[in-house]
C-alpha cells in the first residue's frame, strides 16, 4: 500500500460516523403503508431543519448491465408511488425505458436515518409532466431546453447560444412545454426504514408488497 493510500486510510477512519444518540424507535407504530410511513419520516426530517430532505438517489442499470445513480429532487408522492421528472432523452431516460426497475435511496445523516425503495419507474400521463413543467422556475425551464444533458460540450459557446435560444423562446412562448419532459412514478415492490444506532444495532423494517398487490406485510429485519 502507498503512502497515499495509506494517508487516505487513515483520513477516512478518522472521520465520525453515526455518533447520535439517535432516538430508538417502536416498529409497532409504523402505518399499514410505506407511504404514510414516508410522509411521516420527511415531516420529522422537515421538523428538524435537515437540509433538502427531498434530495434522493436515483439508481437505475444501463445497457451493458453497469449500475447507474445520481440525485434527483423528489416532485410528489401518492398511491402510484415516489414522482421524479427528467429528459427523456437523457442517459437515465434512456435506462429506464430500457429497464424500468429502478431504486431510489433517501439519507439524513443528522437523524442517522436511511430510506430504501425498489420498484418500477412507470412513466405519467402527458398532462402531468406538462403541468410539472409548466410549474418550474423560468431559469430551470431554460436550462432543461439549453442542455444536451450528458452529452460531450466541445464549445462552450454553443451552451450559451442554446441558452440565449432558449431564453427567447420562453420569452416568445411563455407556455411552451418541453416535449422531452417526462415525470416518472416509482410504484413500490419493497421498502426499507432505517434508524441507525450508535452501537450499531440499527433498526430496520421492511415493507413488501403481497400477492394481491394492495397490501404490505411488514417485516423487522437484522441489523
Amino acid at each position: 500500500m502507498s503512502a497515499t493510500e495509506t494517508t487516505t486510510q487513515a483520513l477516512l477512519r478518522s472521520l465520525p460516523s453515526l455518533k447520535g444518540p439517535f432516538r430508538p424507535l417502536d416498529l409497532s407504530t409504523f402505518p399499514p403503508t410505506p407511504q404514510q410511513a414516508f410522509v411521516d419520516w420527511l415531516k420529522d426530517a422537515i421538523d428538524n431543519g435537515i437540509k433538502e430532505p427531498h434530495a434522493m438517489t436515483l439508481s437505475t442499470v444501463d445497457e451493458h448491465g453497469w449500475p447507474d445513480a445520481r440525485v434527483l429532487i423528489l416532485k410528489n408522492l401518492d398511491h402510484r408511488g415516489w414522482h421524479f421528472a427528467i429528459k427523456a432523452d437523457s442517459p437515465k431516460g434512456g435506462q429506464i425505458l430500457n429497464n424500468p426497475a429502478v431504486a431510489l435511496t433517501f439519507y439524513w445523516p443528522h437523524l442517522g436515518r436511511q430510506i430504501r425503495i425498489r420498484g418500477v419507474a412507470n412513466q405519467l400521463p402527458a398532462e402531468e409532466s406538462a403541468k410539472d413543467f409548466a410549474e418550474r422556475p423560468i431559469g430551470s425551464k431554460i436550462t432543461a431546453l439549453a442542455s444536451k444533458q450528458s452529452e460531450i460540450l466541445k464549445d462552450a459557446e454553443q451552451l450559451q447560444q442554446g441558452f440565449h435560444d432558449a431564453k427567447q423562446r420562453m420569452k416568445t412562448e411563455p407556455d411552451y412545454v418541453s416535449p422531452a419532459w417526462v415525470v416518472f412514478a416509482v410504484a413500490p415492490r419493497s421498502v426499507e426504514f432505517w434508524q441507525g444506532a450508535t452501537d450499531r444495532m440499527h433498526q430496520r423494517l421492511r415493507y413488501k408488497i403481497m400477492d394481491d398487490e394492495q397490501h404490505w406485510q411488514k417485516d423487522a429485519l437484522y441489523p
